[in-house]
């Protein structure tokens, strides 16, 4: 991330290095390599400086480093050359700004290459860098999954079933990286564009032979995987969010159908069980597969349909049929229709990228790959009462978790807890109220990240929605106010009986909580078990997650 380029962010970055994201070994690439990329001139005594890593971020600079200088909110990135440069970067690219704010300063000690738009480069000159996708070959072959929700569950189910057909994967989302044995936490989606290229490289340097990535909307718009080629992208779905980046969900659904152009992509798989599904499907410029998860849309279309879904356990057996007649038998452990499609996009973007069908069945019935642990996703805490963790966070995502732990016993009520970040989508927080008053008993509505917002007023905005609903459509729910959070975590501890299900929604993995500008550590799993365990009810010791 750059020092300034993403102000509205408030995630501190990671810092690159060698023991993190970076490759051991780059091979050094001539500044002149750089400025032909750039289309640029540079200074005839910098064309043999070699260059062997790249940075929007003056603090995560090594030696050999370019630095990206970009023009930020309050502040343009060429304030910070001085301190890249005792760094160890050879040279800067900047825009006309940044190279007006260099000249005024004096001569610079390194070369300083201007371009129009430099953070278009950044991307390509990240992969020119790093070598993350030689033309050679020799990388891992790349899966992309967008969508409202359920990218990080598919991701994760890739990875599980690329490791039961013999693969060595590697992991870049919302909860972890994975480029070996050790994770690297995550504190974005997708990583800055240098980044990801970086941890290609490091993946490819390290022998693994694919990767599934989670490419959001903000990560399109703000140039983070330009430069990377997907073998295989998937959509999961489009859904109200993010509309405080992107304004409508017709430039929501643009920007998601960027990833599915010849630029990006060389084969995609769609779920169409959605009007922004089908229409991407249409307008893709790459092989497009299709899928169907939703029973009653059996005339969509699709080429290949989820059928005869049927319980067990908590889970799911369904059949994944192609109109041709093949078929695949598949099992997932974890709750939720929406799990099956996440199952059912992973099996078909791994039997795209080349797999062989009799391969991959033998593999889904020997190691049941969709039973998996994804931290923060439906996890359970608590079998009586089912208490579950979940990071469901929008309108759509809350509606299909409120529905998949609806249990069957009589008797039994479901208690949420959840709220509305701030700073974000105002418009879904009196939905998300709506839909909790609808599809729960008892709705303790209680803060998510407030951010630089009056955490009453958020909470206010999601009760007026809760209320509405109870109240124009005869509900019977009971509405309840709650903070902070880990108190109405406790409350809803308290008023659960062992039939009865609680979920706490919308922050899931998360371990801090922020509340203006101030990081508070807060887990709801840890919540969660306290709340339990002080009442007297039995947690799991299996801290196995169930989706």
């Amino acid at each position: 991330m750059s020092d300034h380029y993403e102000a509205a962010s408030t995630a501190t970055p990671p810092e690159s290095g060698r023991s993190g994201f970076r490759p051991e070994s780059v091979a050094s690439v001539p500044l002149a390599t750089i400025a032909e990329a750039l289309g640029v001139a540079v200074p005839e005594d910098g064309k043999d400086r070699g260059v062997t890593g790249i940075s929007l971020n003056s603090r995560a600079i090594e030696a050999g480093d370019v630095y990206m200088a970009l023009p930020g909110a309050t502040r343009h990135g060429a304030d910070f050359v001085p301190q890249a440069v005792a760094a160890g970067a050879v040279a800067v690219v900047t825009d006309d700004a940044g190279a007006r704010q260099l000249a005024l300063a004096g001569e610079q000690p390194v070369p300083v290459l201007i371009v129009d738009e430099p953070r278009t480069a950044v991307g390509r000159l990240a992969a020119l860098i790093y070598r993350s996708q030689p033309d050679d070959g020799g990388f891992p072959t790349l899966f992309g999954v967008t969508g409202t929700n359920g990218k990080t569950t598919t991701t994760y189910f890739i990875n599980s079933l690329l490791r039961a057909v013999g693969k060595t994967p590697g992991l870049i989302g919302t909860i972890e990286i994975l480029a070996g044995a050790e994770p690297i936490p995550s504190l974005l989606t997708t990583p800055e564009s240098t980044d990801v290229h970086a941890l290609l490289a490091l993946m490819r340097e390290r022998g693994l032979d694919a990767a599934s990535m989670e490419v959001s909307s903000h990560a399109v718009s703000y140039h983070r995987v330009d430069g990377v080629m997907f073998n295989v992208a998937g959509f999961t779905n489009l859904t109200q969010d993010h509309l405080d980046l992107h304004g409508s969900m017709e430039e929501y659904f643009r920007t998601k159908a960027e990833l599915f152009t010849s630029g990006r992509a060389r084969q995609a798989v769609v779920t169409i069980d959605d009007v922004w599904g089908r229409r991407l499907a249409q307008q893709a410029d790459v092989p497009v597969v299709t899928l169907s998860a939703n029973a009653t849309l059996a005339d969509a279309g699709a080429d290949w349909r989820v059928e005869s879904a049927a319980a067990r356990g908590l889970g799911t057996d369904f059949q994944l049929r192609h109109r041709d007649g093949r078929v695949l038998h598949i099992h997932t452990g974890l709750p939720g229709d929406f799990n099956v499609a996440n199952a059912a996009l992973a099996a078909l973007m791994v039997l795209t990228s080349g797999v062989d069908l009799d391969e991959l069945q033998a593999a889904l019935d020997a190691h049941d790959p969709f039973t998996v642990s994804v931290p923060g996703r439906m996890q359970l805490v608590s079998t009586a009462p089912a208490a579950i963790v979940d990071f469901a966070h929008n309108p759509d995502a809350l509606a299909r978790a409120l529905e998949a732990v609806r249990s069957a016993e009589e008797g039994s009520k479901v208690i949420v807890v959840f709220g509305a970040t701030g700073q974000r989508d105002q418009g879904k927080r009196p939905t998300m109220g709506a839909i909790a008053a609808r599809l729960a008993d008892v709705v303790i509505v209680s803060d998510d990240d407030p951010h630089d917002e009056d955490a009453a007023a958020i909470r206010a905005e999601v009760l007026a929605g809760a209320h509405a609903a109870r109240e124009a459509e005869d509900l019977a729910s009971e509405i309840i106010e709650s903070f902070p959070r880990d108190a109405a975590i406790r409350l809803a501890v308290d008023m659960a009986t062992a039939k009865d299900t609680i979920l706490i929604a919308g922050r899931g993995h998360e371990v801090w909580q922020e509340v203006k500008g101030v990081n508070l550590a807060l887990d709801d799993r840890v919540e969660l078990r306290a709340a339990l365990t002080s009442k007297g009810f039995s947690v799991s010791s299996d801290q196995r997650i169930e989706s």
